[in-house]
């Protein structure tokens, strides 16, 4: 909060001590969503995926390569010039790309008469024309599929969400089309589209070339599986020009991974051989990471110039590609790609500390002064927790809403102590479970290895008593809260929220605040 300059100033001449200990006095008590670890600065969450992805990005243009957009839509030639006589069975592993039809709607007196009923109306002189027109202008593609009902909509003279009824019940051919395959194909290899932009460029740009591209590929797996997806990120790269040798693929494959901190590198040939690369050229990388030891990461090999020459390109290229999910795997120590990738799609998996912040308060005072009366009493019933009862001790005095306010802790009962053996217990989250604990040497395990939520029973007692001593006042009365036996997190008046509570029990963690408490707070109007 604001203070006074020139009090702290005047006090720091005559009583700099006193100036010194009252410091605390102008911090505002915050709100129990305001104090840690509830309160925290979230730093947002990358995508591993695309985390890869840039750091992959950065790595190829910090050697010089310049970034390129490949082509997604390869039509099946394509695939049959490159692969040659594997094309076959290559093709059973794209994804064809189809789409439906356009049908020849036919407008007869039938339908015109069913138009007529459903607008309520006889069709205007000319109608019948336009609407021709504009199922022929639909079928020869001059507008989009999206736009028909706004076409129909404008030749009739109605609403669009008529269109949408006469569509439904006077034209079902609409209805009943079904989707027809072309011989484009989506790309399952990077080098698909390299060809098509090498035929265009090899010899219009200065050698060598150094290019790359990140971007999806498409296959068609029979299933997806840990480590398949039908769609992934492949982050390819070409070199081209006179003097392109099997080296070039080494120095790249060094100079790139080492930016992910591999180490070292081993080159060996890899036994599958597509044929749009020369004989003994296709070689695997393996890198040594500091942590995960020696992986497989990339693939390169020099493209066959009986592929090259389809498409009119007379010089050495060199291509390496891998697989980002792959590497972003290797790197996050991931055991299943889908979950990787997709990891929204999965339940969460939570931190201890992550936990905590999804452990507050149900009611909490609202005033300044309630706030601090809080920890009075939390100091007060503290400091005389074991006295035995009957007995009642002042906590704190002052004013609330307009009237003086003198609270009590206090224990009416004979024969026990001011608090129940509970009282003092601290909330922790260890190994997701959600315990209340005392500082005993039973539970040293849990308060060493947990992670404190930052509230214990007493704190969260203190805060409900204050609450509603707090409502109390507005209308110039006291009240008296007592807390007896805690069974359930509002008994000691916590708030656990859902995703918090969908965790434990989806995952069968312990779920114990249960303790006795006996813990009373009562306030009386001055």
């Amino acid at each position: 909060m604001k203070f006074d300059i020139e009090e702290f100033k005047e006090r720091r001449k005559t009583d700099f001590e006193g100036a010194w200990h009252a410091g605390p006095s102008v911090i505002t008590p915050p709100e129990s969503a305001k104090i840690y670890p509830r309160y925290a600065y979230r730093r947002a969450k990358v995508h591993p995926i695309f985390d890869t992805i840039a750091r992959l990005r950065a790595a190829y243009m910090s050697m010089g390569f310049d970034e390129a957009m490949v082509p997604v839509f390869i039509d099946e030639q394509d695939v049959y010039r490159q692969f040659g006589p594997e094309a076959a069975a290559v093709l059973d592993r794209v994804y064809y790309v189809g789409g439906l039809p356009r049908p020849n709607v036919g407008i007869s007196k039938e339908r015109l008469d069913a138009i007529s009923q459903i607008i309520e109306k006889p069709l205007a002189e000319g109608t019948e024309e336009k609407l021709m027109k504009c199922l022929h202008a639909y079928k020869k593609g001059k507008f989009d599929g999206d736009d028909l009902t706004h076409e129909m909509s404008v030749a009739l003279g109605v609403d669009d969400g008529v269109v949408v009824h006469i569509l439904d019940t006077v034209f079902p051919e609409f209805k009943e089309l079904a989707p027809e395959s072309s011989r484009t194909t989506l790309r399952s290899h990077m080098t698909s589209g390299w060809f098509l932009s090498l035929a265009q460029m090899w010899d219009k740009k200065p050698m060598p070339i150094r290019m790359f591209s990140v971007d999806r590929c498409f296959r068609r797996e029979q299933e997806e599986d840990a480590t398949h997806l039908r769609t992934y990120h492949s982050a390819s790269c070409i070199v081209a020009g006179e003097h392109v040798t099997i080296e070039e693929g080494k120095a790249v494959a060094e100079g790139l991974l080492s930016a992910f901190g591999f180490t070292e590198f081993r080159f060996q040939p890899d036994e599958k051989r597509s044929k749009y690369y020369m004989p003994e050229t296709q070689t695997e990388v393996y890198g040594k990471h500091p942590v995960h030891g020696w992986v497989e990461v990339a693939t390169f090999g020099i493209y066959s110039p009986a592929a090259l020459a389809e498409y009119g390109v007379g010089v050495p290229v060199m291509n390496l590609g891998m697989g980002v999910e792959r590497l972003a795997m290797v790197l996050t120590e991931a055991e299943d790609v889908r979950k990787l990738s997709f990891a929204q799609l999965y339940p969460p998996v939570y931190s201890d500390t992550e936990l905590t912040k999804g452990i507050g308060l149900k009611e909490e005072p609202q005033t300044i002064e309630a706030r601090r009366a809080v920890r009075s009493v939390m100091e007060t019933a503290a400091a005389h927790a074991a006295e035995r009862s009957p007995c009642s001790f002042s906590a704190w005095k002052g004013e609330l809403f307009g009237h003086q306010v003198e609270i009590t802790v206090e224990e009416p009962e004979e024969d026990t102590s001011l608090l129940g053996p509970a009282a003092l217990n601290e909330v922790y989250v260890r190994n997701g479970a959600v315990l209340g604990v005392p500082d005993t040497e039973k539970f040293a395990d849990v308060r060493a290895e947990g992670v404190p939520v930052g509230i214990s029973f007493l704190f969260s007692t203190a805060n409900l008593a204050l609450a509603r001593i707090e409502e109390a006042a507005r209308v110039g009365e006291g009240t008296s809260v007592q807390v007896k036996m805690s069974k359930h997190p509002s008994d000691v008046n916590l708030k656990i929220e859902e995703y918090v509570m969908r965790y434990i029990t989806d995952n069968k963690k312990k779920l114990d605040l249960r303790g006795p408490v006996f813990m009373t707070i009562t306030s009386k109007i001055l």
